[in-house]
């Protein structure tokens, strides 16, 4: 039986600067109380129709990607900072 120690939220926001461009900000609270934050943006080609959610599941999908980055990089000094050594990369 498997055991949940801690869970996360993901809280997403989107904004729309126009017609054309969608903004998003990925954000997770870790149990520690830090916050990792990334953004995302979409734009969408005057010739295509207006379609918001769409430009918010491709900002979204973005700011998520780069939250996924920025998370495996603060792993990635902690392993480095606690073994004293640079840690071998973590591919995605």
């Amino acid at each position: 039986m498997m055991h949940t120690a801690v869970g996360w939220h993901v809280e997403l926001e989107f904004a729309e600067d126009d017609d054309q461009h969608t903004r998003a900000v990925a954000m997770v609270r870790l149990p520690d109380g830090t916050e990792v934050r990334a953004h995302g943006r979409a734009s969408r080609h005057r010739a295509d129709s207006r379609q918001p959610r769409v430009g918010e599941e491709v900002a979204g999908a973005r700011a998520l990607n780069e939250l996924a980055m920025r998370l495996l990089t603060k792993a990635h000094e902690e392993i480095d900072s606690a073994s004293g050594r640079t840690s071998h990369p973590i591919h995605v």
